[in-house]
């Protein structure tokens, strides 16, 4: 099939909410990099001591994310192993927080990861259905 193969209007809903989903996880990750006047002081010191690795997972978790997304609006098949890596490092950052004594509420970890599986098995159903050149 060629890329002017006329795709299921289920396909760009989904595609727009995985490029919502992870462009609001970017807008995030840079809030939280840069803005350190919207945290409390406890909430500021709790960024501060979370080590380097999982800041670094977490900024190639949203942006791969947010890369497969726009690859699957793009319809190209290079999106799967960039939402691969996109869940590679949601599992990697995932983990410190799992096991982290003072995350009192896991609702939206656990809702992280599971969008990261959603949008790796779409990306994988989307090229076995041949839409991705």
């Amino acid at each position: 099939m060629t890329n002017t193969t006329k795709l299921p209007i289920w396909y760009w809903i989904v595609t727009g909410f995985f490029l919502l989903w992870n462009g609001l996880g970017v807008q995030q990750y840079f809030i939280q990099v840069n803005s350190t006047e919207t945290y409390s002081e406890v909430q500021l010191q709790e960024i501060l001591e979370t080590p380097t690795w999982v800041m670094r997972a977490y900024a190639v978790a949203v942006l791969c994310g947010f890369l497969a997304s726009i690859l699957l609006m793009a319809r190209k098949r290079f999106a799967y192993p960039v939402a691969l890596t996109s869940l590679i490092a949601v599992i990697a950052q995932m983990s410190y927080l799992f096991f982290d004594v003072k995350t009192p509420n896991l609702i939206m970890p656990i809702a992280i990861v599971v969008c990261a599986v959603l949008l790796l098995l779409f990306s994988k159903f989307s090229r076995a259905k041949n839409w991705l050149t």
